[in-house]
């Protein structure tokens, strides 16, 4: 798989047809359906919870079963507060960013159709040199155009409306891939592109494959949680993003070192499974996919953890892409380090046997790596 690019025009097609669809968490299920078209020629059949997890599975049958998965939700707003002349108050739905917030377009989403406001703030004229206030949660707000609470209802906005940025997908300088939802809206995208490539190839898979696109990541690895418990897998590969920590104003002592384009990146974390790990590394070198590497403490932050800790014990490894300016609207990646994770997953999947053992106590492990 060395060479020219493993992704084509249909790819790329889905690719921003599936960035372009909002999917704010506890909302997923229009990006998930666009996301189950695409996948739907490479499986053989779709699983799907009451929550929005979607679950394409290759050879059903099988009794050993290996997960593949990304988070499909992207973090948002809520509508929480209208006041009387018609400004509205938010709260998160995730990890949204109040510091980008000011001066953004935004799509709130009503029965009665997206209604389009703006975050106002004021102008640099008007702030106090003095005392002047940073963003904050309490002090952001939308306007919609109106002037009373009584017309903001009107348009179908009231409290619990969720809010979504509506930035696109585009490409800088030939190779980086930016939007907002990024994170991790890749992870579908690349797991979908393994299974592609598994038909494509002809490749036939000893264990059954479940190609899992959880919701509600961002709020605590919720779907994650529940269909695990579904599925039952034997063994978990999981992707995420992760920062590039190479632009200003982050400290690489205390977030590591890693860059787009430098290669995936892996973790190292009580919740991974080192063997498994250490699987994808092998497969990695025989490949000369190149990757990097970042140890991420108590846990991983992603549903790495919650596959690890389910069903007794599931073992699992966390592949990462590196990502400059997370859960902002202008999140980028690195085109080949997209390539590379899904080539790291497919070449780990045909070392994968059935039955495949990773208990310490049957591998000889002896040194601690």
């Amino acid at each position: 798989m060395a060479g020219k690019s493993i992704l084509n025009n249909k790819s790329l097609d889905f690719l921003e047809k599936y960035l372009n669809t909002a999917s704010p968490t506890g909302y997923e299920w229009n990006g998930q359906k666009v996301w189950m078209d695409y996948l739907k020629p490479y499986v053989d059949e779709f699983i799907t919870d009451n929550y929005g997890t979607a679950v394409g599975v290759i050879n059903p049958d099988a009794k050993f079963k290996v997960v593949i998965e990304g988070h499909a939700d992207e973090i948002s707003w809520y509508v929480n507060y209208i006041t009387d002349d018609g400004l509205i108050y938010v709260i998160r739905n995730g990890g949204s960013d109040h510091q980008i917030a000011p001066s953004k377009k935004v799509n709130i989403h009503t029965k009665q159709g997206i209604v389009t406001g703006v975050f106002g703030w004021p102008a640099i004229h008007t702030r106090s040199k003095a005392k002047e206030q940073p963003p904050k949660l309490d002090n952001i707000f939308i306007d919609v155009g109106c002037e009373t609470k009584e017309e903001v209802l009107e348009l179908g906005v009231d409290v619990g409306c969720v809010i979504t940025y509506p930035d696109e997908f585009f490409v800088l300088n030939k190779n980086k891939f930016v939007c907002r939802a990024l994170d991790n809206r890749m992870g579908g995208f690349m797991i979908a592109e393994v299974a592609r490539l598994l038909k494509e190839n002809k490749q036939s898979l000893d264990f059954g494959l479940y190609v899992t696109n959880s919701v509600q990541e961002e709020i605590g690895l919720r779907g994650a949680e529940m269909i695990t418990q579904t599925i039952k897998p034997n063994v978990a590969i999981v992707t995420d993003v992760t920062h590039d920590t190479t632009t200003p104003m982050i400290d690489k002592k205390s977030n590591g070192d890693a860059a787009i384009g430098k290669g995936p990146v892996l973790a190292y974390a009580p919740a991974i499974q080192n063997n498994l790990r250490n699987l994808l590394m092998d497969a990695a070198d025989a490949a000369n996919i190149p990757y990097q590497r970042r140890a991420t403490s108590r846990s991983t932050g992603t549903d790495t953890d919650a596959f690890a800790y389910s069903n007794g014990g599931v073992p699992s490894a966390l592949i990462s892409l590196p990502l400059r300016y997370m859960h902002t609207t202008v999140e980028m990646v690195h085109r080949d380090d997209v390539e590379n994770v899904i080539k790291m997953i497919y070449e780990s999947l045909l070392k994968i046997e059935n039955n495949h053992d990773f208990n310490y106590f049957n591998n000889g492990n002896d040194g601690l790596y």
